[in-house]
């Protein structure tokens, strides 16, 4: 096999230069070499040179979208033990992965007592949005609720919702966990109002949806935020102990050994109904 012409291999080398191609610059004097010498086709060299350039460019998009996200802990589902949640169906999870619930814009929600993996999975399908290029964001509700107080304090709420909702899939980790107050009801609603119908959202919660009028600090809030979150829904209940105490299970109270999963059923009194924009608080 002959050499290519120095000129040529010039010409080359200031073409990829000018493309932006670092990468397949560094790898193209090796993958001619290994032309030359028969070991490979000029079909063979131009897909090598183009997989090498694709490859680096697709790992740094990744590795930013993930800091835009805020996923800076990644979990896999992989990495996730089914096996210590028999209750859990893995084909479900499976399924979700396909993220065809992105594309039909509807809310996920992973209800179950802390340390069932809640967590884990929504981040891993986090991850995999952002894989297949859909924007992603990431907060708890304790985060987000903070970040939309500090941006109404500024006047800069509309802009603040706006950003968030623009996201193919708005995570939502950790409801019930930490009180937000009527207020942070008020402006989580704002927020689930632009994402419906608009976005994809998956959602956290160790509290069944009867108690979300005590997380939220307003029933009439909760019907309203539960009526659009549990229209276009996906439930996904685990049943099981904590992960991370798996190994001082012995330790616990008998009381938190077998802990009351969260119930997804919504008393009669607060079934979703159609209210309008919840009042604000009266101070």
């Amino acid at each position: 096999m002959s050499a290519v012409p120095g000129s040529t291999l010039e010409r080359i080398r200031r073409y990829l230069v000018g493309l932006r191609m670092p990468r397949a610059l560094e790898a193209l004097d090796i993958t001619l070499k290994r032309f030359e010498q028969g070991d490979t086709s000029m079909l063979e060299v131009l897909e090598t040179l183009l997989g090498e350039e694709f490859t680096t460019r697709e790992t740094r998009r990744i590795k930013m979208a993930l800091q835009t996200a805020r996923l800076s802990t990644i979990k896999t589902l992989s990495g996730y033990d089914f096996s210590f949640q028999p209750s859990l169906d893995r084909d479900r999870i499976m399924t979700l992965a396909q993220l065809d619930f992105i594309e039909r814009r509807q809310t996920v929600h992973f209800l179950g007592p802390p340390g069932t993996g809640k967590s884990h999975l929504c981040i891993a399908l986090g991850v995999e949005a952002v894989r297949a290029g859909k924007s992603v964001y990431f907060g708890t509700l304790a985060e987000i609720v903070a970040s939309m107080a500090k941006a109404e304090r500024e006047g800069n709420l509309t802009q603040r919702v706006r950003y968030l909702a623009r996201n193919s899939l708005l995570i939502v980790d950790e409801i019930g966990y930490l009180p937000i107050g009527s207020n942070g009801g008020n402006l989580f609603f704002q927020l689930v109002n632009a994402c419906y119908e608009k976005c994809a959202i998956i959602l956290t919660s160790n509290r069944s949806f009867a108690e979300w009028g005590e997380v939220f600090g307003d029933s009439v809030v909760a019907a309203a935020l539960l009526d659009r979150l549990l229209h276009h829904a996906i439930v996904v209940q685990i049943e099981g102990s904590s992960y991370r105490l798996r190994e001082h299970a012995d330790l616990l109270p008998e009381s938190l050994r077998n802990r009351p999963s969260a119930a997804n059923a919504l008393p009669a009194d607060t079934r979703p109904r159609r209210p309008g924009r919840p009042r604000k608080e009266v101070r």
